[in-house]
């Protein structure tokens, strides 16, 4: 991006940033909404000249979304008589086929090459952070159905995030991608029965439902992208190209859309649930690392378990807390992991990537 642009954008970060501080402070906070989203737009525009930050312009630009939503909701909660809520399923099903296009039956065959790390990523990836998440939830003082939205995010598997970080962090990718299949292709066994196991108490789980519920969301999109890989890859090179980008679109909309569906709750406990999730976050990484290190992994391999542990797929949390109906309560607490989980997970991974494995 050529310097000029990169000067204006920090030139207007900074004169948005004195609007918005000027018009909260001695006008009212209602009143900055426009000039605080124009200030993280302009932030994002101003990273992507810096090639420290560059990796965080698409976070920027989710809280740019996040604050839109939180200042002008109705837009992005009904469009006539639709209601807005509706994309997410299909916006979801739209990610997962990029994952499965993104993917070959190779990624799968991983688990002969290295058992020992798969099965020690799935172990930790559904006992860790569904564990804390539950224990989370007990401590919190939540409403049932927004301190469930943080078992269910515990209760995940792990995202595409994951092997993007594993790859920057000098990890062990090959590994995390399987993981990362193995974990999608077993989430509507193992998600269902541990939220029902432990967020029983707080939110009514038909199990049977969420099993077809992250069928239809998780495994036929991915079973038609792997399809679509093997027989089109290549041939159908505008869509190669779109996915990555309509993914990223599509994560966006979806955290705006359950932002604005439950403002009012995030007003009322939003800096308390940050906290939590973003110790959520923090604990899967470092349990995740140590609990590595203790069954004699290597460094590049425990960096890997670490990511996959500590980063889920909040997209699939979100999807599923709509398909309960509950949305603005039990999705929130994804809506919030996911942009947070991305920053914390650039930071580990930029971290590691000055330190490369001595093994």
């Amino acid at each position: 991006m050529k310097n000029s642009v990169i000067k204006s954008a920090t030139i207007l970060a900074a004169i948005f940033l004195l609007i918005s501080l000027g018009v909260s402070l001695f006008q009212s906070v209602s009143d900055s909404g426009p000039f605080w989203i124009l200030f993280l737009i302009a932030i994002g525009i101003m990273f992507r000249g810096h090639e420290k930050l560059k990796g965080f312009t698409y976070t920027v630009m989710i809280f740019a979304c996040v604050t839109a939503a939180m200042f002008y909701p109705d837009v992005f909660v009904q469009v006539g008589d639709y209601k807005l809520s509706g994309l997410i399923v299909p916006l979801l099903q739209i990610i997962m086929f990029g994952m499965g296009t993104s993917m070959s039956l190779g990624d799968f065959a991983g688990v002969v090459k290295m058992p020992k790390g798969v099965i020690i990523g799935i172990m930790l990836q559904f006992t860790i952070m569904p564990f804390i998440g539950y224990t989370l939830a007990k401590l919190s003082g939540f409403p049932p159905e927004i301190a469930a939205g943080i078992i269910l995010i515990g209760c995940s598997p792990s995202g595409m995030a994951s092997n993007v970080m594993s790859y920057l962090a000098k990890a062990n990718l090959a590994l995390s991608i399987t993981i990362t299949a193995f974990t999608t292709i077993l989430a509507p066994f193992f998600t269902p029965a541990l939220m029902g196991f432990l967020a029983g108490e707080f939110v009514e789980v038909d199990v049977m439902k969420m099993v077809w519920d992250i069928i239809k969301i998780v495994i036929i999109p991915i079973g038609g992208g792997l399809l679509f890989n093997k027989f089109l890859s290549g041939k159908v090179k505008w869509l190669d190209a779109a996915m990555p980008l309509l993914s990223m679109i599509g994560i966006a909309l979806i955290i705006t859309i359950i932002t604005a569906a439950g403002r009012e709750s995030l007003l009322n406990i939003g800096p308390i649930l940050i906290l939590l999730v973003v110790f959520h976050n923090l604990a899967g990484y470092t349990l995740g690392y140590w609990a590595a290190k203790l069954l004699r992994m290597d460094e590049r391999d425990c960096r890997t378990i670490a990511l996959e542990v500590g980063m889920q797929n909040a997209g699939l949390a979100s999807g599923i807390a709509k398909e309960m109906g509950k949305i603005a309560t039990v999705g929130l607490a994804s809506a919030v992991f996911g942009p947070f989980m991305n920053i914390t997970g650039s930071i580990l991974a930029s971290y590691w990537h000055r330190k490369p494995p001595k093994d």
